[in-house]
């Protein structure tokens, strides 16, 4: 507007901000989606494809879970095995210790029946002690053996049996026939082995083999300490037990 009557002129400008803000809030959002479509037809042109992308991450999460149940079965099936695993240890545990409870019953109830049968035998003479068992099983170290030895009457025990056990082994040494006594299989500790029972005895005697010998056969003899009963000798395979 002019000045009139002297007074200076005004000019009214129009100012709109509210524009500008706009305008300048939109043109970076123009840039960067500008951006993002020249990145996504980059990735396109590159052979990247969002969709096979998403179906190949959804295929994976699929997979991933379906190992995390399988582990999760294999875990459980685990534990029920340690579980049976368990079980059956002390199952064969109680029936190991039935098994040897089992042989130890056998064998007092082999010498009580060794025991009666010769109670029944009537009017045979008197033959005093006799052999019932002999085995033979691997010591502590090599070359050593224990002897187990067992003695019954075989007549009515109307008294004491009593007497003395020879010991021999016989073999071959560097290609000759060779008889140790029981002096020396026990490095002259022991010269015979002495009885003395009602019903039975029975003799577990270590003893070591001299270096070379070659075993054969265990040789014993049972003598009575009354003179009219005969010493009973038996010779037996050198045998040892396969458990010892």
């Amino acid at each position: 507007m002019r000045a009139t009557e002297g007074k200076a002129s005004v000019v009214i400008r129009t100012h709109a901000p509210v524009r500008r803000l706009i305008v300048w809030g939109v043109i970076p959002l123009i840039a960067v989606f500008g951006l993002y479509v020249v990145y996504e037809l980059g990735r396109y042109d590159a052979g990247y494809d969002r969709l096979a992308v998403a179906q190949q991450r959804t295929e994976l999460e699929v997979q991933i879970e379906r190992l995390e149940k399988s582990n999760r079965d294999l875990r459980t099936h685990l534990a029920e095995l340690d579980t049976i695993r368990i079980g059956r240890a002390r199952e064969q545990a109680e029936v190991s210790r039935t098994i040897v409870d089992l042989q130890a019953q056998v064998a007092r109830q082999t010498q009580e029946l060794a025991f009666y049968r010769g109670i029944v035998t009537q009017g045979t003479p008197a033959v005093g002690a006799k052999i019932q068992e002999v085995r033979i099983s691997r010591g502590a170290r090599a070359g050593q053996f224990v002897l187990h030895l067992a003695l019954v009457r075989s007549v009515r025990p109307d008294n004491m049996a009593a007497g003395a056990i020879d010991v021999s082994v016989e073999g071959q040494s560097n290609g000759t026939a060779t008889t140790v006594d029981l002096s020396t299989l026990t490095a002259g500790k022991t010269r015979e082995l002495s009885y003395s029972f009602r019903y039975f005895q029975n003799f577990d005697q270590e003893v070591a083999l001299p270096a070379g010998l070659k075993p054969d056969h265990l040789s014993i003899e049972v003598r009575s300490s009354r003179k009219e009963i005969a010493p009973v000798t038996q010779t037996f395979p050198w045998s040892v037990d396969a458990a010892s």
